[in-house]
């Protein structure tokens, strides 16, 4: 009979493989998305600064998986990163319909974003981690 900590070891290894699974399906799904933009643009012969944004979004996604499958570590910035392009991109596409608190309101969201990227970098910076996690900085 397998103990609780040999079922748990199993279960861990279990949720790392379905983990990897998923982002291999994310990986593969974003680059179908890529080429499905890259098809449209080349078929209409037009090229937007949406397209183009879109485009850097789904560059975010990859690389965000690349980092992710090679460290088995998911740093905070690359959501954030993610996030601003996508308020851009909004605003790229629906700068004509917008009203300009709503526009404003999107702004301040993005400027919320890049402090909050300035202020995960300073913490890196400042506070680094071990290879092993801890911060040698806090006391235990």
């Amino acid at each position: 009979m397998k103990t609780s900590s040999q079922l748990g070891k199993a279960g861990q290894e279990a949720i790392k493989y379905i983990e990897q699974l998923v982002l291999v399906f994310i990986g593969m799904a974003t680059v179908y998305a890529t080429f499905d933009e890259i098809y449209k643009m080349w078929a209409t012969a037009l090229v937007s600064v949406g397209d183009l944004l879109l485009l850097f979004l789904y560059l975010e996604v990859l690389s965000m998986v690349k980092h992710y499958l090679g460290s088995g570590k998911l740093p905070v910035r690359y959501p954030l990163y993610i996030g601003i392009v996508a308020l851009a991109r909004y605003l790229v596409l629906e700068v004509k319909t917008l009203t300009p608190e709503h526009i404003l309101a999107v702004a301040t969201a993005v400027l919320i974003i890049a402090l909050a990227v300035l202020v995960v970098r300073y913490g890196h910076v400042r506070f680094p981690y071990t290879e092993d996690g801890d911060n040698p900085n806090v006391p235990k």
